[in-house]
């Protein structure tokens, strides 16, 4: 059964790295409408490029912390909308905290008058520097809201907690999904993130930048498993957070390996001072994902590269 056929949805951010892709998906999906909502802050409008050629498309440029108007019914609100990479919530400290909190209640608001289900993108960094291994989602976390990036975390950490407020107490069909590090086409080369970095770097002939021994694990999951996830879970009725990501777990110097061999070039591994806050390991438990939605990663880190590569190739 196709969930999102005849179905009108509305992604905030969606002309986000993640949210092009999702409006894509759900396009693809029969969707009857599909409205992207996004202020362009991180947002590209040439991610929604091919989406904008379909009729059932619409791009409305918003600031999701202002009230949002959609006219018509409306069945899904997808929650992508933040500052999303270092390079960006470093900068934006108040609009990331914003976003996460005024934004999410717009959010909110939207779906409640609309009585349709919302769909909450949280992160894997409401874990922080984990001190349990890998992360199930009944882990709390180890998270220090005063150091630099605790912006992006305690916003997420906020908007988990006032999506679970409108369910208890207004009844609002809710999801959340926690994110792992994901990539893929469409990310912002300098977006300071760790794939389009090495792989830039790799492209350009440069060295790797490793932050730290290059000891500290990341698990990267390729966008089109994480969409997969996501249509998943708004079609479900699974209110708790649900971990999306692939446990494929990599130490940032075997990361940078495996960049060098898909782009075919890069230079040797140059070590820097690992920033403050940067967790030591990162890696889902996907025991929920797997049990109720029936998902798990499917494409490997070397097809996910390649694709990622190709891309990049036409932005260096």
């Amino acid at each position: 059964m196709n969930t999102y056929r005849g179905k009108r949805v509305v992604v905030l951010g969606g002309a986000g790295f993640v949210g092009s892709h999702l409006c894509e998906r759900l396009l693809s999906l029969d969707a009857e409408a599909v409205v992207a909502v996004d202020n362009l802050v991180t947002g590209d409008e040439r991610n929604v490029g091919d989406a904008k050629a379909d009729t059932r498309f619409d791009l409305l440029k918003h600031d999701i912390c202002q009230p949002i108007t959609i006219a018509g019914p409306v069945d899904f609100v997808f929650n992508l909308a933040s500052p999303a990479s270092p390079a960006d919530y470093l900068v934006l400290w108040l609009e990331t905290m914003r976003t996460g909190s005024e934004g999410t209640l717009r959010g909110l608001e939207l779906a409640q008058q609309k009585k349709a289900i919302f769909l909450q993108a949280s992160t894997s960094e409401v874990y922080g520097d984990p001190l349990v291994h890998p992360q199930p989602e009944s882990y709390s976390g180890n998270v220090d809201p005063t150091r630099p990036r605790s912006v992006y975390d305690e916003a997420k950490r906020y908007a988990e907690a006032l999506v679970s407020a409108f369910r208890r107490s207004r009844g609002l069909s809710t999801r959340i999904v926690r994110i792992f590090n994901t990539y893929g086409p469409r990310m912002r080369l300098n977006d300071g993130r760790v794939v389009p970095a090495f792989v830039g770097q790799a492209l350009r002939g440069e060295d790797f930048t490793i932050f730290g021994d290059g000891t500290q694990t990341r698990s990267f999951c390729y966008v089109d498993d994480l969409i997969d996830g996501l249509v998943r879970l708004g079609a479900s009725d699974v209110s708790d957070p649900v971990n999306i990501g692939n446990p494929d777990e990599r130490t940032m110097i075997e990361f940078a390996q495996a960049v060098r061999v898909a782009a075919g070039s890069g230079g040797k591994l140059i070590f820097k001072p690992l920033p403050e806050g940067d967790p030591k390991q990162r890696k889902p438990d996907i025991t929920r994902a797997k049990t109720l939605l029936g998902w798990e990663a499917k494409v490997p880190l070397t097809e996910g590269l390649a694709k990622t590569v190709a891309y990049f190739r036409t932005r260096v």
